[in-house]
C-alpha cells in the first residue's frame, strides 16, 4: 500500500489516510481494520500551530510513505522521530538508506525543510513506530526563546530552503517516545500529559542542535543529499576501517572541502568523528549481546591495541567495555 502527502499546517494525516482507505476517524484516533493490519494512528493538537501525530501499527503488506515537496509559502516545520526496532528503508531524493534505532541512532531524528522529498518503505508484518511533531516557525521561535541561536537553529527558524539535519536518539529520547506511545492517556489531563512529553522531546533535540558548531548554511540540493547518503553508507559499511576522505570525495565526485563542509552541516560532526561514534555504538551493541568478549568486539572493529579500544569506549560511555558488558 502507498500513501503520499504534502506536509503543511492544514494537512491532517489521519483524515486523509482514512478517506483513502475508507477508515473512520474516531475522535483523535484512527484504528486500523484487521484487513489492513493492527494498531493505530493518533493526532493530538497541542496548541495553535503545534501538533503531534503518533504512528503505532503493523501492516499486512509493505507500506510506502511518500512525502512530497511543499509550497514555498509553507512555514511549518516537521521533526520526525523514528523508533522502529526493525529496519525500514528511507529514500531521500533517490538514495535508499536503512532506518534502525538500535544500531544507526544518528539517523533516527530528522529535521528537514519544506522542499525535501522522501520515501519511507516499511516491510509487511513489522512494527511501525514513529512520531511526527509539526510546529509553525513562529510558534517554535516563541517556544525556544533563544537570545543567541546558533546558525543551525537560525536556519530552522527562518524556514530556509534546502536544509536537512539528522540527530542521534539517546536514551532520554527513547524513554520519552515509549511513554508517548506505550499507552493511551485518558481523562481531563491527557492533553497536558502529551504537551509535557512533546516539550521534553523538543528540549532534548534542540539541546543537541544548540551544541553544533557555528557553520554557514549552504542549501542542500538533490544531488548533494544523494552523495552524502552514499558517503554515509560507505563510512558505516565497514567499521573496522577508518574512512579515507580522498577516497570518499572521489567516490561521489565532490571536492574534499565541500564534502567535509556538507557532511558536518547535515550530520553535525566530521566524517571521522561520525565514524568513531558509530564504531562505539556498534561496540556497545555487540557487548550487550553477551556473545562476544571485549577482545572479540575490539578485534572485529579493527582495534589492534585493545587498551586503546578500552580508553576510547570509556570516553564515549563513561565505563570500561568489560563493566559495560556486565551491566555495570
Amino acid at each position: 500500500m502507498e500513501f503520499e502527502f504534502v506536509a503543511s499546517s492544514s494537512f491532517n494525516f489521519l483524515t486523509s489516510f482514512g478517506e483513502k482507505y475508507g477508515i473512520p476517524v474516531q475522535g483523535d484516533t484512527l484504528h486500523l481494520p484487521s484487513t489492513l493490519g493492527k494498531g493505530y494512528m493518533r493526532r493530538i493538537d497541542l496548541d495553535s500551530g503545534f501538533k503531534l501525530v503518533i504512528h503505532n501499527y503493523t501492516l499486512n503488506e509493505e507500506f510506502v510513505l511518500k512525502r512530497l515537496p511543499a509550497d514555498k509559502t509553507n512555514e511549518f516545520i516537521s521533526i520526525i522521530f523514528h523508533s522502529n526496532e526493525e529496519a525500514a528503508s528511507l529514500t531521500t531524493n533517490g538514495q535508499q538508506q536503512q532506518l534502525r534505532i538500535a544500531r544507526t541512532t544518528q539517523f533516527a531524528i530528522q529535521i528537514a525543510s519544506y522542499d525535501l522529498e522522501s520515501v519511507i518503505r516499511f516491510p509487511a508484518f513489522t512494527a511501525i513506530n514513529f512520531i511526527v511533531i509539526g510546529i509553525a516557525a513562529v510558534r517554535l521561535k516563541s517556544l525556544l526563546a533563544l537570545q543567541r541561536p546558533n546558525s543551525v537553529i537560525q536556519t530552522i527558524l527562518n524556514v530556509s530552503p534546502g536544509f536537512l539535519f539528522y540527530e542521534s536518539m539517546g536514551p532520554d529520547v527513547q524513554k520519552t517516545l515509549k511513554q508517548l506511545t506505550a499507552a493511551r492517556q485518558e481523562g481531563e489531563l491527557s492533553a497536558l500529559y502529551y504537551h509535557i512529553k512533546v516539550l521534553e522531546l523538543m528540549l532534548l533535540v534542540f539541546e543537541q542542535l544548540l551544541k553544533r558548531d557555528q557553520v554557514r548554511h549552504s542549501p542542500i540540493y538533490k544531488d548533494d543529499i544523494d552523495k552524502l547518503l552514499i558517503v554515509r553508507t560507505a563510512v558505516l559499511s565497514d567499521l573496522s576501517q577508518p574512512p579515507q576522505l580522498a577516497h570518499l570525495a572521489k567516490l561521489v565526485g565532490l571536492s574534499e572541502t565541500k564534502l567535509k563542509d556538507l557532511f558536518k552541516q547535515v550530520f553535525g560532526d566530521s566524517i571521522y568523528n561520525y565514524y568513531q561514534k558509530a564504531r562505539m555504538d556498534e561496540a556497545a551493541f555487540l557487548l550487550k549481546q553477551s556473545v562476544y568478549s571485549v577482545t572479540d568486539v575490539g578485534t572485529q572493529l579493527g582495534f589492534t591495541n585493545l587498551s586503546h579500544f578500552s580508553r576510547l569506549f570509556e570516553k564515549h560511555y563513561g565505563v570500561k567495555p568489560k563493566k559495560y558488558a556486565s551491566g555495570g
